[in-house]
């Protein structure tokens, strides 16, 4: 009887260890190699040949979340972002709500963490949503493609419980 119940898990990395499900147009993520030595590391956060995004630096952050908070859902209309993780665990949440985009309406949920640190560029359009899934604050650098206007934020926010997105953030305040 516990045969008829029983599911195989769906392959969700390569032999490589490279995740295999399909991004969300536009989001781009690089994962960054860590250098180590005696002295210490030296991680590369963003080099303009990598080609993962056409717009200069243009303004710079870093923002933290703590264990068990989200940051989300929001949206930019104006700027793409480009976030580096460099310390903690996260689960970002996407969604494509660009009615043009090839994956409108697609959600894509990614575990990022210092293990493995990365640059994620999230396009305009796209809500997005930040939980720490670990035990220590996370510490984010946020490079986005224009200055934030503080007269005018280009930031547009939705409650974590909203019934628009269709994903569900378990538990965990927020706004």
């Amino acid at each position: 009887m516990i045969e008829k119940n029983l599911r195989q898990d769906i392959q969700t990395v390569s032999a490589d260890g490279e995740p295999v499900g399909q991004l969300i147009d536009g989001v781009v993520l690089r994962h960054q190699v860590t250098q180590i030595d005696g002295r210490g590391t030296l991680c590369e956060i963003l080099d303009e040949r990598w080609d993962v995004a056409d717009s200069p630096i243009v303004y710079v952050y870093q923002f933290t979340i703590r264990p068990g908070k989200a940051k989300g859902w929001h949206v930019h209309r104006l700027h793409d972002d480009r976030i580096f993780i460099s310390r903690g665990e996260l689960k970002v949440v996407l969604y494509d709500d660009r009615v043009d985009s090839p994956t409108h309406g697609m959600i894509n949920e990614i575990h990022r963490s210092e293990l493995r640190r990365s640059l994620m560029v999230i396009p305009r359009g796209v809500f997005h949503a930040h939980v720490n899934i670990g035990s220590t604050d996370a510490h984010l650098i946020s490079m986005p493609t224009r200055g934030y206007d503080h007269s005018s934020p280009d930031v547009f926010r939705l409650p974590l419980d909203t019934d628009a997105i269709p994903y569900r953030i378990e538990d965990l305040p927020g706004w």
